[in-house]
């Protein structure tokens, strides 16, 4: 079931972002035939211009809104250099997903878990708390269940199991972390290689036209500068996301050990009694 959601959300989140950068390439291409035009209809118009800005509502680009500012940069960067940074954003955001997901169904109510399996020891013995175990859900359930199974070992072997088992559900814990960590150093790194190319696309520009002209210069070095602050906001958002999960991993883990140390103590008492 996690693997599924996983999936559909990676099958998601790839679906709308192919989807904007077709509509951005298909916008590229339509704008081009009418660039020699447009520069022509500028000269002609560019006392009107200057009036109609005088009259411009400000407001008018904030009402455009966020989507088609980014949108709008996001084909000036060109699609070659953003579509791999939006793929990282995009992969990136799937993993955090699914290790939500799989944190929030590994979350429980350990001093809850630890009362009903300490009542189900006294009443009802060993068997009827391994299946107690057996039928919650959570890493914190499967390590309780692998002690009460060496049970009849002693108490060293019941130690041992708690200590290897809860290190591999531990371990499980943090399963796609490493992926996460790897979209946050390439979408920068990404986003500087088409910072650097594009500036010598740039510098390509000014040979060709003999002259370093403010528009040839200026123009270059914006686009070539948008892939890599889009990069860096990719890497931001990751970040805070990574952060927030080695947060509840930490709770969790934490929390296993605790509540591992409290059995101990319910089994010791067991063991007395009897």
């Amino acid at each position: 079931m996690k693997k599924l959601i996983a999936l559909l959300t990676v099958f998601g989140f790839l679906t709308f972002g192919i989807a904007n950068n077709a509509f951005a390439q298909k916008q590229q291409k339509a704008d081009e035939p009418a660039a020699t035009e447009q520069v022509a209809e500028e000269v002609a118009e560019a006392p009107a211009a200057a009036q109609a800005e005088l009259s411009e509502d400000p407001d008018d680009s904030i009402n455009q809104g966020l989507h088609y500012t980014l949108k709008d940069k996001f084909i000036q960067g060109g699609a070659v250099w953003m579509t791999p940074v939006l793929i990282c954003l995009i992969l990136g955001l799937a993993f955090v997903i699914e290790r939500i997901f799989y944190l929030n169904l590994s979350s429980v109510n350990s001093k809850k878990l630890l009362d009903k399996v300490e009542n189900t020891l006294k009443t009802k013995g060993v068997d009827a708390a391994k299946e107690l175990c057996r039928d919650t859900k959570g890493p914190l359930a499967a390590v309780f269940f692998q002690g009460l199974d060496r049970y009849d070992e002693g108490l060293d072997s019941v130690e041992k199991s708690l200590t290897s088992y809860g290190a591999v559900q531990m371990a499980k814990l943090e399963n796609n972390m490493t992926w996460i960590s790897l979209f946050i150093a390439l979408a920068p790194s990404l986003g500087f290689l088409g910072t650097v190319i594009g500036m010598v696309q740039a510098f390509d520009d000014i040979e060709r036209a003999g002259d370093i002209s403010p528009t040839i210069v200026a123009g270059g070095m914006k686009v070539a500068l948008l892939t890599t602050v889009f990069g860096l906001i990719t890497a931001m958002i990751l970040q805070v996301f990574y952060n927030y999960l080695l947060t509840r991993i930490d709770a969790i883990v934490n929390d296993m050990e605790d509540a591992t140390i409290s059995f101990m103590d319910i089994l010791v008492k067991n063991k007395e009694n009897k």
